[in-house]
């Protein structure tokens, strides 16, 4: 997975230049792929968040109902931003929550006492 979403990045930053129309629809296919695999991944992990950005992605580069901005200028940006997204998600590792230490703690036995282990104080005793 890591490389698929690292051949995604370097899609979004090529497309940077001025290449035939071909290559941008390619750009649309491996890129929404990406968004799919990324979608089904967060949604699985229920983090509902990241899908919404990964869903939005998906609409905006899906090769079967083209958005066209008409604008190169418009694009650049998105094709930045997209590619940092991706190359970001392609290296996080989803960090454990750290576990706490549990300090050994000493349990000490009750002594329990009984009425017949009292002191007698020595005046009782003198009558």
């Amino acid at each position: 997975m890591k490389v698929f979403l690292v051949i995604c990045a370097l899609c979004c930053f090529v497309a940077i230049l001025k290449l035939p129309i071909e290559y941008y629809t390619f750009l649309r296919t491996i890129v929404s792929l990406g968004a799919l695999l990324l979608i089904y991944v967060w949604t699985k992990q229920k983090n509902y968040a990241l899908t919404v950005v990964f869903v939005i992605i998906l609409i905006l580069f899906n090769p079967l109902f083209p958005v066209y901005l008409h604008r190169k200028s418009i694009w650049i940006p998105l094709d930045i931003i997209t590619g940092l997204l991706f190359l970001i998600f392609a290296f996080y590792k989803k960090s454990e929550p750290a576990k706490q230490e549990e300090k050994a703690t000493e349990i000490l036995p009750v002594q329990k006492t009984y009425s017949r282990d009292r002191i007698v104080s020595a005046k009782r005793e003198i009558h």
